[in-house]
C-alpha cells in the first residue's frame, strides 16, 4: 500500500512538473532581432545563397532581407507599380495580406491575399520570381476566392508539399475555419474544387486563422492562430498546433482533441511586453526549424519574433 502510494505521489509530481514545463514554454521570449524589425504576418525563406528573404503584410506586399537571420533590412514592395488586379477585393486599398513565400526548382512562389477587414469577399493570388527582388515578380493570377455566400474566407495561404511530392494550399480565417485544397504542381493553381476542412472553432466565434503546415518525422503539423489579431497591446492572438499522419487531417492536439472542434495545443501566448504573438511561419535552417511570427510591443507596434523549434515526444517545443 505504501509502495503504491509512493508511486502515485511520484507520478503526480512528474505530471505537475511536466505540466509546468509545458506551460512555461508557452511564454518564451523572442530571440534578438535588429534593424527594420517592423513586420506583420511574416513568412521567411532561406535563399540558395544562404541569405534570408521575408515577405509580409504591407502595401503591395512588403519584403525584407537578412544575411544572418538577426539584422533585417527593408527591400521594397513585391509590386512597386501596384497590383490593380487586387483592388476589387480590397475596396481600392493597396494593403495586401498574409503572404506565403517558398522556393522550388529555381523559382520563388508567393501566395498572397486581397481582402478588407471583416469581409469574406476575398482572394488569394500567386506571383513568381527567379530572384525574389522587388519588382521582379510576375503575377500568375487568381488561385482561390470567396464571397459572402461561400462560408469560408480565402485569405492566409500556405503552400505545403507533402511527403509524396503533391502540392496543397491551406488557407482560411474565421467563418467555417481552415481549409486545404490540392494544387497542380505545374501551375500552382487548384487541381480541383474540393476544399477539405482541417480546423474550426464552432464554439468560439470561429476565431482561427493563419494555417501553416510542415511535415516532420512522420507527422504533418498544423500551426494556426486563435483569437484576436491587430489590436496592438489589446491583441489576444496566440499560436496553436495540432498534428496528423495525413496532410488533409484529421488534426488533433496533445490531448487528442480534434482541431475541427476547437482543439489545439497552445505554443505561444501573450506575456510581459509581448502582446498577441501570432500568424507564424516555419522554415528549416542549418540549426533546426525556425519559427517566425509577429507580436506587438508595449507601444503597440508590430515586431518580428524569431525562435527555434525542437521536437520532443513527437511534438514541437519553442525555445
Amino acid at each position: 500500500m505504501f509502495f503504491s502510494s509512493k508511486k502515485l505521489a511520484i507520478g503526480s509530481i512528474l505530471a505537475v512538473t511536466t505540466g509546468a514545463a509545458i506551460l512555461a514554454r508557452q511564454y518564451v521570449g523572442p530571440g534578438v532581432v535588429t534593424g527594420a524589425t517592423f513586420i506583420h504576418d511574416p513568412t521567411v525563406v532561406k535563399t540558395p545563397s544562404g541569405t534570408y528573404l521575408a515577405a509580409y503584410t504591407s502595401d503591395n506586399v512588403g519584403l525584407k532581407t537578412s544575411t544572418d537571420r538577426t539584422a533585417w533590412k527593408d527591400a521594397g514592395p513585391v509590386f512597386p507599380n501596384g497590383a490593380p488586379w487586387t483592388t476589387t477585393y480590397t475596396g481600392g486599398a493597396k494593403n495586401l495580406w498574409a503572404p506565403d513565400i517558398s522556393y522550388h526548382d529555381g523559382k520563388y512562389f508567393l501566395y498572397y491575399s486581397a481582402s478588407s477587414f471583416g469581409s469574406s469577399k476575398s482572394a488569394i493570388f500567386l506571383a513568381t520570381s527567379t530572384t525574389g527582388a522587388s519588382g521582379s515578380w510576375t503575377n500568375q493570377g487568381l488561385v482561390v476566392e470567396s464571397n459572402a455566400n461561400s462560408g469560408y474566407n480565402a485569405i492566409d495561404p500556405n503552400l505545403i508539399i507533402d511527403k509524396d511530392g503533391k502540392w496543397w494550399l491551406s488557407f482560411g480565417s474565421f467563418w467555417s475555419g481552415l481549409k486545404i485544397v490540392q494544387l497542380n504542381a505545374q501551375t500552382g493553381k487548384p487541381a480541383n474544387t474540393n476544399h477539405v476542412s482541417i480546423a474550426a472553432r464552432p464554439n468560439n466565434g470561429g476565431a482561427v486563422e493563419a494555417p501553416y503546415i510542415v511535415y516532420r518525422n512522420g507527422y504533418y503539423y498544423l500551426w494556426a492562430s486563435f483569437d484576436s489579431c491587430c489590436k496592438g497591446v489589446d491583441s489576444t492572438y496566440r499560436i496553436m498546433v495540432g498534428r496528423s499522419s495525413s496532410v488533409t487531417g484529421p488534426y488533433v492536439d496533445r490531448n487528442g482533441v480534434s482541431m475541427m472542434n476547437g482543439g489545439g495545443t497552445q505554443m505561444l501566448a501573450s506575456h510581459g511586453d509581448i502582446h498577441g504573438p501570432g500568424h507564424n511561419a516555419v522554415f528549416a535552417d542549418s540549426d533546426g526549424d525556425v519559427l517566425v511570427y509577429h507580436y506587438y510591443n508595449k507601444n503597440g507596434d508590430a515586431r518580428l519574433g524569431i525562435n527555434l523549434i525542437r521536437y520532443e515526444s513527437g511534438w514541437p517545443v519553442i525555445y
